[in-house]
């Protein structure tokens, strides 16, 4: 049996941020993916915001600098937004994962694709996975919003979700740039909102609803193209998936088995928006494993818990936005001064002056074996 240190399932975001940095801290790392190569049928926009883009140097090649935001109301209008020293990154996700892969693996990571976790056994000192004749001191869960570690050792599971719907189009340079493109429109996204990004070769457009409300991704692309006098689209590419929505989970950890990512809820209820606490939690926790392990400090749960957001106000606002507001209210609230301040606090925090709305990250379309956030 091949013993570990560390055992991530899921490798995403989360899981390949957390391996490349408990590798180089010393610790022994195994990532176990099902997914052939860690760029396989992604299922997140991949929207950087700043904060996100500071956690992790990512290749250039592989981004696309964006400095603002268009918001549309239902009726067409418009506003244009941004903030003093603040921009979003478009990414091409697949490479850029796979990327990440490289780096963890270069750092001495040993990554397992096309491998299934079916189950492990915990006991005193570690957890032994023997279908994989593996065992590790602590297991980490960062495999998505339905995640199987979280099944398998009786945590905690996402309940409440967004459905996420996005396709992939050949890119039309008639769409302005300089824009991420966000539209209120209840709908064609009932309790949600819908985008467009114009991406690393391609341009990205979906929308995501409220679990149970469905998402009329056919009907957008029609208003997206017909508003902003595109030309008819030309798919390349489709990708759907749930978006956990129930803010961080409460037992999220037992023993030597704990979760990070999607499957522990590290997302924003309102916005969607993971990625940026995937790349920090997932740091976060591969150093305090190291001292865990190395120096006999605190579980790396317990210490990571008081760090982790709870997502407390977001959560009663997705609430309210799962009511999915006609759009007439949408239209009548529309940049007005309330509306607009009300967006830059939640938004853009102290990102900078400017006033609008904009998710934290387009939404993270999360698949049920990888972690996620845009």
């Amino acid at each position: 049996m091949r013993h570990y240190d560390l055992i991530i399932v899921g490798a995403s975001f989360a899981g390949l941020a957390c391996a490349r940095t408990a590798a180089l801290r010393g610790l022994k790392v195994g990532v176990i993916e099902r997914k052939r190569d860690a760029g396989e049928a992604v299922r997140t926009t991949g929207i950087l915001v700043k904060e996100a883009a500071e956690e992790t140097d990512f290749p250039s090649q592989l981004t696309r600098l964006i400095r603002g935001v268009r918001l549309y109301a239902p009726n067409g209008r418009f506003t244009d937004h941004s903030a003093p020293g603040y921009y979003f990154l478009a990414t091409d996700t697949p490479n850029l994962l796979r990327w990440m892969a490289e780096e963890a693996a270069r750092a001495g990571a040993a990554l397992m694709f096309d491998t299934a976790f079916k189950g492990g056994v915990q006991g005193a000192d570690g957890v032994r996975l023997p279908d994989l004749n593996i065992s590790a001191r602590l297991l980490i869960g960062a495999d998505g919003p339905t995640s199987t570690v979280a099944r398998a050792f009786g945590l905690d599971a996402n309940q409440r979700f967004l459905a996420g719907v996005e396709f992939e189009l050949a890119p039309d340079d008639d769409l302005d740039g300089r824009f991420l493109h966000c539209f209120l429109d209840s709908k064609l996204a009932p309790g949600y909102i819908a985008w467009a990004v114009p991406g690393v070769g391609v341009t990205q457009v979906g929308l995501a609803a409220s679990l149970g409300k469905r998402p009329d991704a056919r009907a957008f692309l029609d208003v997206f193209t017909t508003r902003l006098g595109l030309r008819a689209p030309r798919i390349v590419g489709r990708r759907s998936g749930l978006i956990p929505a129930g803010a961080t989970l409460k037992r999220t950890f037992d023993g030597r088995v704990m979760l990070i990512g999607d499957a522990a809820g590290h997302v924003s209820p309102l916005t969607g928006g993971g990625i940026v606490q995937t790349l920090r939690l997932g740091r976060r926790t591969a150093q305090l494993a190291a001292d865990w392990i190395k120096a006999g400090a605190e579980h790396p749960a317990q210490a990571l818990a008081r760090e982790t957001p709870r997502f407390a106000t977001k959560l009663w606002l997705r609430r309210a936005l799962d009511l999915a507001p006609p759009n007439w209210v949408w239209n009548l609230a529309f940049g007005t001064t309330p509306f607009r301040a009300f967006a830059q606090r939640l938004y853009f925090h102290r990102r900078g002056d400017a006033v609008g709305a904009l998710p934290d990250a387009a939404p993270t379309v999360s698949e049920r074996t990888t972690d996620e956030r845009a």
